[in-house]
């Protein structure tokens, strides 16, 4: 059975953006849960698959039918998108409008993510450290393979792609940002964002910034 659009967990909307799909007007459907656990994250709010505040898919398509011919795209952020089972077929509905598709992930469903290689156009990817640093940062033991394995599927699909690694004040670049930097180009990668980390709302309070400070989101 094909999983209804009405499923899909949405937690926030951003009506329009220039920022989340580089060269596109664009909104933003922000997609409630995530299976990792970030102490730096800053959308902790979205983090449970159950969100406090719940929007509607149908309220989302009738603002994206009014929104066609002054929009670009859509992109599906969160939290995670590919937790969520309903996604191809919201972002199937909103191709067919017309709409271009964005995805921002972190890569941890990789068979999932090659299913949605059909209907995205952008992908904007967190590559958070090396494959080996990934479990001091999300919790989870395999979670820098299954990200870097996202990443491999991305790059020999050829889909347009911003990765993107968000540094910790204190960061090295020969002994952090360098080695990573190095990976990412030898596979390819030619578009490469450092941003900073947000510490006013990170996930976890007690987060020290130390010039040991592990690689991170």
């Amino acid at each position: 059975m094909v999983p209804s659009t009405q499923t899909l967990r949405i937690g926030g909307l951003t009506p329009m953006t220039t920022l989340d799909y580089p060269g596109e007007l664009t909104a933003v459907v922000f997609c409630q849960g995530c299976p990792w656990r970030c102490r730096y994250c800053h959308n902790g709010h979205l983090l449970s698959p159950k969100g406090k505040e719940r929007l509607p898919w149908s309220e989302v398509r009738t603002f994206l039918e009014r929104r066609i011919g002054l929009l670009d795209a859509l992109v599906f952020s969160g939290g995670e998108p590919t937790l969520q089972s309903a996604l191809p077929a919201a972002a199937n509905e909103a191709k067919s409008m017309g709409f271009k598709i964005g995805l921002h992930t972190a890569g941890p469903y990789p068979d999932r993510l090659r299913r949605l290689l059909p209907l995205i156009d952008w992908v904007g990817l967190d590559i958070k450290a090396l494959p080996e640093d990934y479990p001091v940062l999300t919790g989870v033991p395999d979670s820098g393979e299954r990200a870097w394995e996202s990443l491999a599927l991305l790059l020999e699909a050829g889909i347009r792609l911003q990765v993107r690694t968000t540094a910790l004040p204190g960061w090295s670049s020969e002994k952090e940002i360098r080695p990573l930097a190095d990976r990412l180009a030898a596979l390819g990668v030619r578009n490469h964002v450092l941003q900073h980390c947000r510490m006013d709302s990170v996930l976890d309070p007690a987060l020290e910034i130390t010039e040991n400070s592990p690689s991170c989101r």
